[in-house]
């Protein structure tokens, strides 16, 4: 499999920017009161780009033979993925006032934010590591 190394991540980095362009265009409708933002044709296209996500995430993983778990950049990665996940929810859903919303949208496009950053630099504090280290 390795020699689809290349195609893998370059899908893996189109989904990225998917994903996270469709929840930023969906958390700026939701904000602006547009009902269709969470109208069951984008959903489904949201899951069915974060399932293509998820599945190029785990044939790199194969691919390269990590462990998540044991590897401390990507255990902060996935550790800031539930993050995310939960933030977004909240900020597309569950979020009780536009106020709150907007908050927690924030909160997740700054999440996802650092796990491109620790994607990128292969360290737990992703491009911060200069400022903080």
């Amino acid at each position: 499999m390795i020699e689809y190394y290349l195609q893998i991540k370059q899908a893996h980095i189109g989904l990225v920017l998917l994903s996270g362009g469709l929840f930023a265009l969906r958390a700026l409708l939701s904000l602006a009161g547009v009902r269709h933002a969470n109208a069951d044709p984008v959903r489904w296209l949201s899951w069915t780009i974060d399932t293509g996500l998820l599945t190029a995430a785990l044939m790199l993983l194969v691919v390269l033979k990590l462990n998540p778990f044991t590897t401390p950049w990507l255990a902060v990665k996935l550790c800031l993925l539930v993050a995310y996940v939960v933030l977004g929810t909240l900020a597309l859903r569950r979020g009780r006032s536009r106020p709150a919303r907007l908050g927690w949208t924030v909160a997740a496009l700054a999440c996802f934010g650092l796990m491109w950053s620790i994607a990128r630099a292969h360290h737990p504090l992703g491009l911060l590591q200069g400022w903080l280290a």
